[in-house]
């Protein structure tokens, strides 16, 4: 994609904080495409910051899976394979069962997966599919934070990129009603409210296995695009 002649305006945060969340957002929402190169000159011109943010950007970018690199080229966004899918929700499963099971051995619901599972139901209802995006995020980051294990979260974060990409690259999420998903998360809430660790666990994995499953058939092109949204999990 082209840098645009009009600079991109940026928010009266952090420099770099209000950077990585715009080209975040730009990629989830598949503004920028798969296969699409991130410069620092690229960044420079479209935002107007200086060249050491622009870099610092792009390597934080990287370091979460939102953009790779290999030798001697620069940075683009990923274009997961299925194998590379299938791992991820491999790797999603294992860290976010683990969390759920230790909040319903708690009986504790963390606040922030109350707000983002309410965000989600708003933003369903209005078919809002940007905002059920950012809100399904949420509520995973918030099971996962609820463990309150810093290693754990920095594993997470090592994957959260790539898990950002299939959220919003792939419209699988349209390939089902938003209120299925809300659903789904009500089950792993009302499991974890419960003490009820196994339903908990198996509540995650087959939501997780449903998300997946919808994924890999519309990245296998094998299901139109349904014109509702929702989120991917």
């Amino acid at each position: 994609m082209p840098a645009s002649s009009t600079q991109i305006k940026l928010g009266p945060s952090s420099l770099t904080e209000a950077l990585f969340e715009s080209l975040r957002t730009r990629i989830i929402n598949g503004e920028i495409e798969p296969g699409e190169k991130v410069t620092e000159l690229r960044v420079v011109e479209e935002y107007g910051v200086a060249r050491p943010t622009a870099k610092s950007c792009i390597e934080r970018l990287t370091s979460q899976g939102l953009l790779r690199r290999v030798a001697h080229r620069s940075a683009a966004v990923p274009e997961l394979d299925e194998d590379e899918i299938k791992d991820l929700f491999f790797s999603r499963t294992t860290f976010e069962s683990t969390a759920v099971a230790h909040l319903a051995g708690q009986r504790h619901l963390p606040a922030e997966v109350k707000r983002a599972q309410s965000s989600m139901r708003s933003a369903a209802e209005q078919k809002d599919f940007a905002e059920q995006v950012q809100a399904d995020i949420a509520f995973h980051w918030g099971l996962v934070n609820g463990f309150q294990s810093e290693r754990l979260q920095r594993m997470y974060e090592m994957i959260s990129g790539e898990i950002h990409l299939t959220m919003g690259k792939f419209s699988a999420h349209r390939s089902t009603t938003p209120t299925n998903v809300v659903a789904e998360h009500d089950t792993i809430m009302a499991a974890i409210q419960d003490g009820d660790e196994v339903t908990a666990r198996q509540a995650l994995a087959d939501h997780l296995s449903h998300a997946r499953d919808r994924v890999l058939t519309q990245r296998r092109g094998e299901m139109p695009t349904a014109p509702d949204g929702g989120a991917a999990g």
